[in-house]
């Protein structure tokens, strides 16, 4: 396979669903390019299936169970010591993959194409995506540029580190980004121009529906590796309306309201669930880095 160093391989993976349109065509740009990498196409269920194609390891799915679960499918198969993923509806340029794994030769765990915002298919996922990133980066604490970018460039050691953690469905991006953050990998992003998609297939992620699902997946994977950056905040603002309710109430009735007392507890509470929650997430960090040692093994 072609090596990013002399001695480090590559396989790029492609979950596919109903891309019958793009995906030979795509391939083939894949290995005219990179000849020597391990190309996965992982048909998640799609009808008809996907055609064989020479040169191209097919996995097939036999029902659609997420691209979240594709992607895991084609990382436990793929033998390569760098992963690629991406797309397989032709919004990504295959010539853009070099760019990514240059980074992963500077020493990156993660290389992330991040989208312009000309090129995000509307408006609205447009300001979505940016409230996203923007609530991303709180909870982790670094500059998150493109949270839900599936086209990405990681190391195969690090990545299948958390893949107990993605969804099957979506997103796996989001996940994936947290988690590398989190655990202290380090993670970079290279501009890109995301194509609009060749196939007659549409998105079918809901701005409103799915964002909601985009929502709970980021303060799931920022209370699970970094929990007082969502409780602490929460407390100390249910603390700062308490204390300004109590004197408003004070000053004009002079006494202590059960609002007040309510506000206060309510605090307190989310404030020891947050502690109580660190110590949980203490323990699962300990049980990562005895899971990256088993992997290193």
């Amino acid at each position: 396979m072609k090596s990013t160093h002399a001695d480090t391989s590559l396989s790029i993976i492609l979950p596919c669903f109903n891309e019958q349109d793009t995906i030979a065509r795509l391939c083939a740009q894949i290995m005219t390019l990179h000849p020597d990498a391990e190309v996965i196409v992982v048909d998640d269920g799609s009808s008809p299936e996907i055609p064989r194609i020479e040169g191209v390891t097919i996995i097939k799915h036999p029902y659609n169970v997420g691209n979240g679960a594709a992607i895991k499918t084609g990382a436990r198969a793929a033998s390569g010591d760098v992963l690629v993923l991406m797309d397989a509806d032709g919004q990504h340029s295959v010539k853009d993959i070099a760019r990514l794994l240059s980074k992963i030769e500077d020493g990156y765990d993660m290389v992330v194409g991040s989208r312009s915002a000309k090129t995000q298919a509307s408006f609205s996922r447009l300001l979505a995506n940016t409230g996203f990133n923007r609530l991303a980066s709180l909870m982790t604490g670094y500059h998150i540029e493109d949270l839900t970018s599936g086209f990405r460039a990681v190391r195969a050691k690090a990545f299948r580190n958390f893949l107990y953690l993605l969804p099957n469905r979506f997103s796996y991006p989001t996940t994936s980004t947290m988690a590398f953050f989190r655990n202290g990998y380090s993670v970079t992003y290279v501009q890109i121009e995301a194509k609009q998609r060749d196939s007659n297939s549409q998105s079918n992620i809901s701005v409103i529906k799915d964002g909601v699902r985009f929502l709970v997946i980021i303060l799931k994977i920022g209370a699970l590796f970094s929990p007082m950056r969502l409780f602490l905040p929460i407390s100390a603002a249910l603390f700062s309306i308490a204390t300004v309710y109590y004197g408003y109430t004070y000053v004009n009735e002079s006494r202590f309201t059960n609002m007040s007392a309510l506000l206060y507890v309510s605090s307190l509470i989310i404030f020891l669930i947050g502690i109580l929650s660190e110590q949980v997430s203490s323990l699962h960090y300990r049980n990562s880095e005895e899971r990256r040692r088993r992997t290193d093994d």
